[in-house]
């Protein structure tokens, strides 16, 4: 489920403005710094390392905002339906962004 209710302290709020700015969240709740890559950012850093062609793939899309997933995620036909929908958008480009992570994979050459 999506806990929203951090959202309603102000500095969880300034946090996330800053985030959304700068790319660097400093969480005040939990006590830990992360770096959110633009999706765009991650091909050119696995090109750079060596690793060209690298595959994006959105692993909860937008799934992870709706309330009820973890209903659909243990009820096996519904389950099926869902995995389907993420599987024909999960390497949409203009979806990556929405997803709550992001799983690169490339093959290192030779």
């Amino acid at each position: 489920t999506v806990n929203l209710g951090t959202y309603l302290e102000e500095r969880q709020r300034e946090a996330a403005r800053a985030a959304a700015a700068d790319g660097v969240m400093l969480s005040p709740r939990r006590g830990f710094t992360a770096y959110f890559h633009h999706p765009d950012e991650v091909a050119a850093e696995f090109a750079e390392a060596g690793l060209p062609g690298a595959a994006r793939y959105g692993l909860e899309g937008t799934f992870w905002l709706h309330g009820d997933v973890d209903d659909w995620l243990d009820d096996p036909h519904r389950r099926a339906l869902l995995l389907d929908a993420q599987r024909s958008m999960e390497s949409e480009p203009s979806l990556l962004g929405a997803s709550g992570h992001l799983l690169t994979v490339a093959h290192r050459p030779g």
